[in-house]
């Protein structure tokens, strides 16, 4: 493994690496100290004790951590543990665990995985990629070349819902990859997570409410990001845009490296940087943002999932969907992101298609001058002329469009969906059941609890939550809320693409990922009234996502390489291109639990000083 100078972030190396960062305080010293006497397995069943034994201590976060140990440890058994029990740690390594990790990233020891690219790298990007694989990435057996089948890259200027967390949002990306991994088959020594350090200034939904660059232990710039108007008059980071901007940099060089088959997710990128890097370069590069076409694609799904559970005999999900009449309460990518698909791909009328946000129902004159809309996306939805009734009242909305569908993505007005709006929805929906979706991020802002829902629509309500929700039980059945999250998406979608050596992601893909996570469902996810299908079968649902993107790619002429003619061959073809870890023994070896690894209280108050949780 090779001294990295490059591809670290330059306070860590001028510290002298990483070691000597992680010694770079007292609280650091401690704390590595304990996460390696507490991470001692050697096979499966040992790591699934020892992390137990760390998540009965009272928090995800030390989980977390202790999982970080573990792959700096023992790579392959830390995706053999994740595989072993997704249901139980997707949600220590990504969220809802993640965000607050990414918070607290700086207090946690430093890993070499993870790769940071910083605006003072202009010009010399293509070297310090050059440099990580060299160290980190698996090499061709014959030419020595390293491989790298996808990047997840983020700026860290919106990090979940948290605001601008700059070099600690390397969370997101690592998160994400795991992700790749246990639910679609992609070989994680093929990956790379990259931070791009433009700065940090806002880190306004930060709980520990900090802005992360000041922090002592913050590795990246100590510097704003800069903002500047673009001609829209929207705030967007300059280093994205112009001749000369590192983003193209970046995604060449990643090219001139990988080779042009290698996928580059955009990650947590800005909404107002996300639309026009999406724009322009998804026909250029391999590329997709999963923030805008992920989560979309997932609304989508559930949707359909939301009309199967109507009708479990419905043999045209689509043409069942075009009946309905959708409002979409926030215009986000997310929501925004949805509208697009169900138009241009499902092709649902746009005049079924309503959008609000702080200025209520969105509108536009017939020449577009004047409007409610607050940049081009959100006019592109805009209903022509201003609402006769008061289009910021929510409950004259729904009453006035007769909607059947109200998707909540709004992420700063929680309970917004209250007892009159689902007693509205379930009028305006008759004969059908309504189909309500509160997408926003934590529980805490979400728009209506699976339980209100329920109660307040008489169990009419079909339900989905961007976040977990408890099981409810209506009537004497219990209903298990379907999480509406791009998880089902991006990974078989990644994959996919991938597999088949894709020269592009045009939207069309998530159309048929979307409904290739429908017909997912089975007679237990329609007993249980739930939209998507049951986490247990994520990796199922990744291939089923990856067989229809493939087939779709080779209808299109965009797949490189030709896997079959038919699903079965195509499945057979990509099952034997996912990975897995090598055979690990199964044999318990004696591990320690709670009262002999560690001292309860006194580890408990311990780690809470020291990370803060």
């Amino acid at each position: 493994m090779s001294q990295r100078t490059l591809s670290l972030p330059k306070a860590v190396v001028a510290q002298g690496g990483v070691e000597k960062w992680n010694s770079k305080s007292s609280e650091l010293r401690t704390l590595g100290k304990m996460l390696d006497s507490m991470c001692n397995a050697t096979t499966v069943p040992e790591a699934l004790d020892e992390v137990q034994a760390v998540m009965s201590l009272g928090h995800n976060l030390w989980a977390y951590a202790y999982m970080r140990m573990l792959y700096s440890k023992n790579k392959e058994l830390y995706y053999a543990t994740l595989l072993n029990q997704p249901s139980m740690l997707l949600p220590v390594v990504y969220t809802p665990t993640v965000g607050e990790a990414c918070q607290k990233f700086g207090k946690m020891p430093f890993y070499r995985r993870g790769c940071y690219i910083s605006i003072t790298d202009r010009g010399n990007i293509k070297k310090v990629l050059e440099e990580y694989a060299a160290s980190e990435l698996q090499k061709d057996a014959a030419s020595g070349k390293p491989l790298c089948d996808c990047i997840v890259f983020t700026d860290a200027g919106r990090i979940l819902g948290l605001g601008d967390l700059g070099c600690w949002g390397m969370g997101i990306p690592i998160g994400k990859l795991d992700l790749y991994t246990v639910c679609a088959g992609v070989n994680p020594f093929r990956t790379l997570p990259v931070v791009i350090d433009a700065g940090c200034t806002d880190s306004s939904g930060n709980t520990d409410k900090v802005v992360a660059r000041d922090h002592e232990l913050y590795p990246g710039l100590k510097q704003d990001r800069v903002m500047q108007k673009s001609g829209a008059g929207t705030d967007v980071n300059p280093a994205c845009y112009g001749k000369d901007n590192m983003i193209e940099e970046f995604m060449q060089a990643a090219v001139d490296v990988f080779g042009k088959h290698s996928l580059l997710q955009f990650e947590d990128f800005n909404s107002n940087d996300a639309f026009p890097l999406l724009a322009q370069y998804r026909d250029k590069f391999l590329t997709y943002n999963d923030d805008i076409q992920g989560t979309a694609a997932v609304a989508v799904a559930g949707l359909l999932g939301g009309i199967k559970l109507r009708d479990p005999s419905c043999t045209n999900l689509i043409d069942e969907l075009k009946q309905e009449t959708f409002l979409f309460h926030g215009a986000g990518s997310a929501n925004l992101g949805a509208l697009s698909l169900l138009a241009n791909e499902a092709g649902v009328s746009r005049d079924k298609l309503f959008v609000t946000n702080s200025r209520g129902v969105i509108w536009k004159s017939a020449d577009g001058k004047e409007g409610s809309f607050r940049n081009d996306e959100q006019k592109e939805f805009a209903t022509l002329s201003k609402p006769t009734f008061d289009g910021t009242d929510l409950i004259a909305a729904i009453t006035n469009l007769k909607a059947s569908v109200i998707i909540g993505a709004v992420g700063r007005d929680p309970g917004c969906f209250n007892k009159k709006v689902m007693e509205t929805m379930v009028e305006t929906a008759k004969p059908n059941r309504p189909i309500v979706f509160a997408l926003s991020n934590p529980k805490t802002q979400a728009e209506i609890t699976a339980k209100d829902a329920y109660e307040w629509s008489g169990g009419r309500a079909i339900y989905g939550s961007g976040t977990a929700m408890d099981n409810v039980t209506v009537d004497g059945q219990l209903r298990s809320p379907g999480q509406v999250n791009n998880v089902y998406i991006f990974p078989g979608m990644s994959m996919g693409a991938i597999s088949c050596k894709a020269t592009n992601i045009p939207e069309r893909l998530f159309m048929v990922a979307a409904e290739a996570v429908a017909n997912s469902l089975d007679e237990e996810d329609i007993k249980a009234d739930r939209v998507v299908p049951s986490p247990g079968r994520i990796r199922d649902v990744g291939c089923n996502v990856a067989v229809a993107v493939i087939l779709e790619c080779q209808k299109l002429g965009l797949a490189g390489e030709n896997l079959g003619a038919s699903k079965a061959e195509v499945e057979t073809a990509l099952k034997a291109k996912m990975w897995s870890p090598s055979p690990m023994s199964i044999e318990t070896g004696g591990v320690k639990v709670v009262e002999e690894m560690y001292d309860g209280e006194g580890t408990v108050a311990q780690f809470s000083r020291l990370v803060g949780c």
